[in-house]
C-alpha cells in the first residue's frame, strides 16, 4: 500500500529549476530579514516572488499569479523609493 510513492510532478524541467531556484531566494530574504539587513533583503524577496511570477505564468495559475505579481509590485516600489531618498 505504502511501498510505492509516485511523483505527481515531473522533476528536472525548466520550471522545477526556476521554483527552487526561487524558493531558495525567499529562503535567503527571509533569513537577511529576521537580521535586518536591508535592502538586500528586499531584492532576494523580488528574486524569489519573480521567479515565482514565471512558474505561475509556465503553470497557468492565476492564484500564484496574482500573489506574486503584486509582491513583486510592492517590493519594487519599496526598492525604488530606498533608492530615490
Amino acid at each position: 500500500m505504502y511501498n510505492e510513492l509516485k511523483k505527481l510532478a515531473p522533476t528536472h524541467t525548466f520550471d522545477w529549476y526556476v521554483k527552487w531556484i526561487a524558493s531558495i531566494l525567499l529562503i535567503i530574504g527571509v533569513i537577511l530579514t529576521s537580521n535586518n539587513i536591508y535592502p538586500m533583503n528586499i531584492l532576494f524577496h523580488a528574486g524569489g516572488m519573480f521567479g515565482w511570477f514565471v512558474v505561475s505564468i509556465i503553470w497557468n495559475d492565476r492564484a500564484l499569479l496574482v500573489i506574486n505579481a503584486v509582491s513583486l509590485a510592492i517590493l519594487i516600489n519599496g526598492l525604488v523609493a530606498h533608492y530615490v531618498k
